[in-house]
């Protein structure tokens, strides 16, 4: 795969995996895609259903224009091919010959059924990795179970674990395809491992990913306080969910808008700056437990672990939180997080999307990527990287692929010749 002249490879250069496109696993797909493996995304000939999905550019619904296919689909290449039919499969298990990796998002069964499976793909390319993704696993008693990514988040669990302190408010999903993104991580470790595996051993395998036991196995400290301890958590307004109420973290602001005060000091020399920004806002006076900030600065250590225990160790800790409520209260949002990036602490301002994009910070990190789109003419501004390498650095090295537009090149490296492609297209197979 070409890149930039001078720029590092990127880490999975020279690795094919072939995609049965599907929203459940798409996101592993642009993971792994943008990381430099060439991902061949494989759609029925009348186009993947998450073409349809909205928003729109312009909010005109278009096949070629849904931004979530886009979004999802970057770097990939594209194809169209009918699994249905034999001249499909075929054509299918000679791309196997040629890939590392098979990334299927079936329901349990419809490999089997296609004869597509792991036995038989493996019967083609001795030492090819498949990964599955299904609701609940492919041995499950639950095979025909529908599920959508509301359902993947609310029976694994995160959903219970979402939302406010008033429980008369119903939990909360966590929006973006939490629950199937889950499950796209999921895959995409376990693929990576089995590439090293591989790398040692010479062995393929088949990877058995579960949305469900992914959510589940995502909750932070839910499912594991309810397994041992037989403690349920609570839902708490926008900090972790908890067998015990915590103190408020939110706050609104001067401005109206809100902030997450984050984690409050624990270091002396935090405490001090803590001190000072108070003292420059002239705030100080206005909040008499001022002086533990003080005390706690002088302090060599302070021994959080004796929280709840200790009386001026719970004095201190609540003074830092009680300064950063006070001082968010005074100040804008904006204000308040770049000083408490300067006092060296976590805290954010609630954004918008939008925002988000135009943030410096984010900006300064390379998070906005501008991606050429020549077929319309223009150039899309994406979210970039969830993650920073500097040795073998991520990029967008194109944008989605239109339907079917690397059919006669990908048919074209198997050895199918432009008749052949020709009469593909005229039989409805590609």
């Amino acid at each position: 795969m070409s890149h930039p002249t001078g720029a590092a490879p990127s880490a999975l250069e020279g690795i094919r995996i072939l995609e049965i496109a599907s929203e459940r696993g798409v996101l592993a797909g642009k993971l792994l895609a943008d990381m430099g493996a060439d991902v061949v995304t494989i759609e029925p000939p009348r186009g993947s259903a998450m073409r349809s999905y909205a928003p729109f550019v312009d909010d005109r619904p278009d096949p070629e224009k849904s931004l979530y296919w886009w979004h999802y689909n970057t770097s990939k290449r594209g194809v169209t091919l009918d699994l249905e039919s034999p001249r499909g499969r075929e054509l299918f298990l000679r791309l196997v010959a040629s890939a590392d990796a098979v990334l299927e998002c079936e329901d349990p069964g419809q490999m089997a059924r296609l004869g597509l499976d792991y036995p038989d793909l493996a019967e083609v390319k001795s030492d090819v990795i498949v990964v599955s993704l299904t609701p609940f696993g492919r041995d499950t008693a639950k095979p025909d179970a529908q599920v959508t990514d509301l359902t993947v988040l609310a029976a694994g669990g995160p959903v219970w674990s979402c939302g406010y302190d008033d429980h008369s408010i119903p939990p909360v999903r966590g929006g973006g395809n939490q629950g199937f993104q889950t499950g796209a991580h999921y895959a995409v470790l376990s693929l990576l491992t089995a590439l090293l595996h591989r790398g040692i051993s010479g062995e393929g395998q088949h990877i058995d990913v579960s949305l469900h036991a992914a959510a589940n196995a995502t909750t932070e400290m839910a499912s594991y306080c309810w397994l041992v301890a037989q403690d349920e958590v609570q839902r708490q307004t926008g900090r972790h969910a908890m067998a015990m109420i915590t103190m408020p973290t939110q706050s609104q602001c001067a401005d109206g808008r809100y902030v997450t005060t984050g984690i409050p000091p624990r270091w002396p020399h935090e405490f001090s700056a803590l001190h000072a920004w108070l003292v420059r806002l002239g705030l100080v006076d206005q909040l008499p437990e001022a002086i533990f900030l003080e005390q706690a600065a002088e302090k060599e250590f302070i021994d959080f672990s004796l929280l709840g225990q200790d009386d001026e160790v719970n004095a201190i800790m609540g003074a830092g939180r009680d300064a950063l409520l006070l001082i968010a209260r005074n100040v804008s949002a904006h204000d308040f997080f770049i000083g408490a990036q300067e006092c060296g602490l976590s805290a954010g301002a609630v954004y918008a999307p939008e925002e988000v994009i135009e943030d410096p910070h984010f900006k300064e990190r390379g998070f906005p990527v501008r991606v050429e789109h020549p077929e319309i003419g223009r150039t899309i501004t994406y979210p970039g990287a969830p993650y920073r390498f500097n040795g073998s650095p991520w990029r967008i090295s194109r944008r989605a692929p239109t339907l079917g537009e690397h059919n006669d090149e990908v048919l074209g490296e198997l050895g199918v010749t432009s008749d052949e492609r020709a009469k593909l297209r005229a039989d409805g197979i590609v």
